[in-house]
């Protein structure tokens, strides 16, 4: 039996929404953050040593890391998917090959650091410190997220909605496990990026993902996918 270690409001979720897909049988054992720092509990660390999540085992195997384990499920079971999951991992050599690695790889490598600095740096005004620096330390975050993290968010949603301007998903018109991977920056995206809502096919994108039948199966069971920003 696969088992899921979920943390809540975590990439975690895209390993649910594959396994439904895919028509798995799995459980979750889940974790709550903690009630203040948002920080995974430290009961994660006698599951892995980061003491983050997801962790999936699969029989003897163990598998962290949410790219390693959706790669790990393509290449184990993607095989006998059929129809809109046939080319859920493409063969070395193939049109979609290059692209499904290029945009596993810009998940986590070139947008979804900015996202979490977006949500660090929104997050420093409302933690507790003298009421003195309090107006110090919203005006130091409002620079950094002026000057250094909104333009580079921006670059990068700016780049996946011209993409898929011409592409149904990420990889061509076939959904393929790049699009899972992508699946949390695209919903952290319009919870913390500036006019994300207003690009129409990034839009359209996460309307698609959403009205998965899977998908929805995956957030019944798993919960909300992103955390919201500070208010």
């Amino acid at each position: 039996m696969i088992t899921v270690h979920h943390l809540e409001t975590s990439r975690s979720q895209r390993v649910l929404w594959l396994l439904e897909e895919l028509g798995l049988p799995y459980q979750i054992v889940g974790y709550k953050r903690d009630g203040k720092t948002r920080l995974a509990p430290p009961e994660l660390r006698r599951i892995h040593p980061m003491g983050k999540s997801p962790v999936l085992t699969d029989g003897e195997t163990s598998v962290a890391e949410s790219g390693a384990i959706l790669e790990y499920l393509a290449t184990t079971y993607g095989g006998r998917a059929q129809g809109e999951l046939a080319h859920l991992q493409p063969a070395p050599g193939t049109p979609e090959w290059l692209p499904v690695r290029y945009w596993m790889h810009f998940a986590e490598g070139s947008i979804m650091n900015w996202l979490v600095m977006k949500l660090v740096f929104l997050s420093i005004p409302s933690q507790p410190m003298p009421f003195f620096a309090r107006p110090i330390a919203r005006k130091l975050c409002e620079q950094v997220q002026r000057k250094l993290i909104d333009p580079n968010i921006a670059t990068a949603v700016q780049l996946m909605e011209s993409h898929l301007t011409h592409h149904k998903w990420f990889a061509g018109e076939q959904l393929t496990v790049a699009d899972f991977q992508m699946s949390f920056p695209v919903e952290a995206a319009f919870a913390r990026a500036a006019g994300a809502a207003d690009l129409p096919c990034l839009r359209a994108y996460l309307e698609r993902m959403q009205a998965r039948p899977a998908y929805q199966r995956a957030i019944a069971k798993g919960g909300p996918v992103v955390m919201g920003v500070p208010t």
